[in-house]
């Protein structure tokens, strides 16, 4: 087994282009590291829906430039299979380490599979990606990025030429091409080739982004804005500067990319201690709302002043208010969002008379919905601009959920106001999270195998009226591993997360609402009930 192991190594690294990645792995052979070279040897990182995302090192369980040559090989591979062998593939990358090579290294291989690469002209936003695939009519795009992992990772984000996220069974296919890859010896890398885009497919984006707007609303909110050391911050401005919003005040210690993300354990505004600069910044300015976005920007986070201090609004909220605002505009259209996301839309466009689908975890199925208007999903993904980006998109988010808070301003009313009276009319929504994070996925499993062995029969007192193992599909949806618990006045899901090592358990419980003096007590025990869910819960799972 140990020769083997080092067989692997070595013949890996005789491969391997990147002088830094092969320093690191000679390294480990020389020392003679068992454990840690069978740890990058194991396997190989796992094309998926979400493409590949994981470590940055040596070996075919990190994210390296082998890893990523060979990717985007497959992905040549595959699409010329499709008939597409002269089509345009267009590349974009954020400000994350090796995600400048990563790029590069994809346009050659694109360039020596004889399609044509276009790569994006710096690190920019994903949505700007996600944008330019379709204003360029291109077969593909690529992004490279891990969104929101922390600072050691990294990740390779497909695309397909209707601008949405691969989905079964593309992954598959995708995956099968790049195992018949045998050496990276047989992968033509040209030294050049490709175009570099110049600012006009950013322009082009920053000029549909003004269509998200009423061109008569009011743009006066105050806005303090934190790019999370990610890439948000110059499209952002842009955007707004467009809009005529005021400039927002800036969280300068994470304004700029800085791939060490020095500021926060976690580059995720939904974090805990994330927005802690940004909350600083908004008592020493007051402005009106403040705005997050994830490190590559497809993400947008609000939060509101609650009393005397600041709190973050949860993506269900942000997602029930941008649906309202849609609906009060007159928006015509299909809304949609993931199985994990608040009851509450399905309310809201049900009683504005517009069609409602749900679908699997994932912006992937979202944006496949047919005559999709608006899709949000609760990990603060928001889709304002289905025909410019199919995608999640935070700078457009940032506009609408702006322009919202504009128009209530002129009201004399705040965000907080607005839920209040969805509360009132369709009952208290109340969401949270159950998320575990393990060393050892065979506990994630331990767990699911648990529940569907010994399922409950009940959750804080309340009788689970009907349990779907979701695996087997419904007549709705195509089949996930994850299980769906019906309450009476409440919903759990639980299923692993697909890019983290973490087991996510989704639950809702809704109160009816009398009138807004109802509302402190409706609070109290949706609190009340959340907590003794996520109790019973945690005790049925073992978790």
């Amino acid at each position: 087994m140990h020769d083997d192991l080092m067989a692997k190594a070595s013949a890996w690294l005789a491969e391997d282009p990147d002088q830094e990645t092969r320093d690191e792995l000679a390294k480990l052979i020389e020392a003679g590291d068992v454990e840690e070279l069978s740890a990058r040897f194991s396997g190989t990182l796992q094309f998926g829906t979400a493409g590949l995302r994981g470590e940055l090192g040596a070996g075919p369980m990190r994210m390296n430039r082998s890893v990523v040559i060979r990717a985007a090989a497959g992905l040549a591979a595959y699409l010329r299979s499709r008939g597409q062998a002269g089509g345009t593939v267009v590349i974009g990358y954020d400000a994350r380490h090796k995600s400048a090579d990563f790029a590069r290294d994809t346009a050659a291989v694109m360039t020596g599979a004889g399609l044509r690469a276009a790569v994006l002209p710096r690190p920019l936003p994903t949505p700007v990606l996600a944008f330019a695939i379709r204003h360029l009519g291109a077969v593909a795009g690529v992004e490279v990025t891990a969104s929101h992992n922390p600072p050691r990772d990294n990740g390779y984000k497909v695309y397909l030429g209707d601008g949405s996220q691969i989905v079964p069974p593309a992954d598959a296919e995708i995956a099968a091409e790049i195992d018949a890859i045998a050496s990276l010896h047989d992968v033509p890398r040209p030294e050049s080739g490709w175009e570099t885009l110049d600012e006009s497919v950013l322009d082009a984006y920053l000029a549909r982004t003004d269509a998200v707007l009423d061109p008569a609303s009011p743009r006066t909110a105050r806005t303090v804005y934190t790019a999370m050391h990610g890439v948000g911050k110059d499209v952002l401005l842009a955007a707004f500067a467009r809009a005529g919003f005021p400039e927002p005040v800036l969280v300068a210690e994470q304004a700029d990319p800085d791939p060490d993300f020095p500021t926060v354990a976690f580059p995720n505004p939904e974090e805990p201690g994330a927005m802690d600069l940004a909350f600083a910044q908004a008592r020493a300015v007051d402005p009106d709302l403040v705005i997050a976005n994830d490190p590559d920007a497809d993400r947008c986070a609000v939060a509101v002043k609650d009393g005397a201090d600041w709190r973050m609004l949860r993506g269900d909220e942000v997602g029930a208010l941008l649906a309202a605002h849609l609906v009060r505009r007159g928006a015509r259209g299909t809304f949609a969002e993931s199985i994990v996301s608040s009851s509450l839309l399905g309310r809201i466009a049900g009683k504005a008379g517009l069609p409602y689908e749900e679908t699997l975890t994932g912006f992937k199925w979202i944006a496949r919905v047919d005559g999709l208007r608006y899709g949000y999903e609760e990990a603060l993904g928001y889709c304002v601009d289905p025909e410019g980006v199919r995608d999640k998109d935070g700078i457009t988010a940032a506009l609408l959920i702006t322009e919202l808070a504009s128009v209530l301003k002129e009201e004399g009313r705040t965000l907080l106001d607005l839920l209040d009276d969805l509360a009132v009319e369709h009952g208290l929504h109340a969401t949270d999270q159950l998320s575990v994070r393990v060393q050892d996925l065979s506990l994630i499993a331990d767990a699911m195998r648990r529940l569907r062995e010994q399922p409950p029969t009940e959750l804080a007192g309340l009788p689970i009226v009907r349990a779907e193992d979701l695996t087997r599909g419904t007549d709705r949806l195509p089949p996930t591993d994850g299980l769906r618990y019906t309450l009476d006045g409440a919903r759990v899901i639980v299923r692993p997360s697909g890019t983290e090592p973490k087991l996510k358990c989704y639950l809702e419980v809704v109160v009816p609402v009398s009138a807004h003096d109802a509302l402190p007590a409706a609070r109290a025990r949706a609190t009340e009930l959340l907590a003794a869910v996520k109790r019973d819960l945690s005790a049925a799972a073992g978790i």
